[in-house]
């Protein structure tokens, strides 16, 4: 997958998240965004060899190392986060403050909880789609 079609995947994918949130689980007005992510999620498992394995989401929160900026705030370099994970960090991150160097340390982790909530709401989603008498 090139650089240009994982940011569109990510991008897609986080619209997606955006508007499945605004729904509690089970809720019918969901069902277009929650089709889009199962199809984002089939294009990911398909694979992409120039991919490799996705590492999963505590295995980069504990690769990411922190550095101590000059300036005095904790910064994360782009460029230690791995792929997927950065360009949905970035995806996330539009507009946010950062320096030259590197998004904010407190960014980086703000978005691994984020992330952790946003993927547990919508395995909430998928399980009320799937009880019976959902469809």
């Amino acid at each position: 997958m090139t650089l240009d079609e994982l940011r569109k995947l990510e991008h897609t994918r986080r619209r997606a998240l955006w508007e499945v949130a605004r729904f509690h689980p089970g809720d019918p007005k969901a069902a277009d965004a929650l089709g889009i992510l199962d199809d984002l999620d089939d294009q990911e498992l398909s694979g992409t060899p120039s991919m490799g394995e996705s590492p999963e989401l505590n295995e980069v929160r504990n690769s990411v190392p922190v550095h101590h900026h000059h300036c005095g705030i904790d910064i994360v370099l782009e460029r230690d986060i791995p792929q997927p994970w950065r360009e949905r960090f970035l995806q996330a991150s539009i507009g946010s403050t950062r320096i030259p160097d590197g998004p904010y340390a407190t960014d980086w982790d703000k978005f691994l909880a984020r992330w952790e909530a946003e993927i547990l709401h919508l395995e909430l989603h998928r399980a009320a789609r799937r009880k019976p008498g959902a469809d």
